[in-house]
């Protein structure tokens, strides 16, 4: 018996940073959250900001999709670095062999089913962000933190 962890006795997980308290949210706090928390004592766990990963700072201005681009409260199309971001995400995933994603639900990058409808009134609707969208087309389960 060595002691050692073996990466097959580990299930590796994406994460959304925000879910475990990493102040990288768009007004730079963050979305704790207890039950995302737990599944680190199990798995090995590789936290995320798709928006930090494209570019953008923390605190930023909050986003939302609108006819297929990205527009933050400013009217400023911040839809590059989304996709950027969504493209690092993925290859971390890659990466770290991670076939299943804990993400934030109703985010521009990271909403599984829900996301905010593009006129910054606080609307929610039917959608994927961005983020989220490319990781389940290329095979990855994505889920959030309401799915667990």
């Amino acid at each position: 018996k060595t002691g050692r962890i073996t990466k097959e006795a580990l299930m590796t997980i994406l994460v959304s940073a925000c879910l475990l308290g990493i102040k990288c949210k768009y007004d730079g706090n963050d979305n704790f959250c207890p039950t995302v928390a737990e599944l680190a004592g199990q798995n090995l766990i590789i936290p995320v900001c798709p928006e930090q990963l494209g570019g953008l700072p923390t605190p930023r201005y909050p986003a939302e999709i609108s006819k297929g681009k990205i527009i933050n409260c400013l009217g400023e199309d911040v839809t590059e670095q989304f996709t950027r971001g969504a493209r690092e995400t993925l290859k971390i995933a890659q990466l770290c062999k991670a076939n299943r994603a804990v993400l934030k639900q109703n985010s521009p990058s990271c909403g599984s089913r829900f996301i905010y409808d593009g006129t910054h009134q606080n609307q929610l609707i039917n959608g994927t962000g961005i983020t989220a969208k490319l990781l389940i087309e290329n095979g990855i389960e994505v889920i959030s933190e309401h799915d667990l």
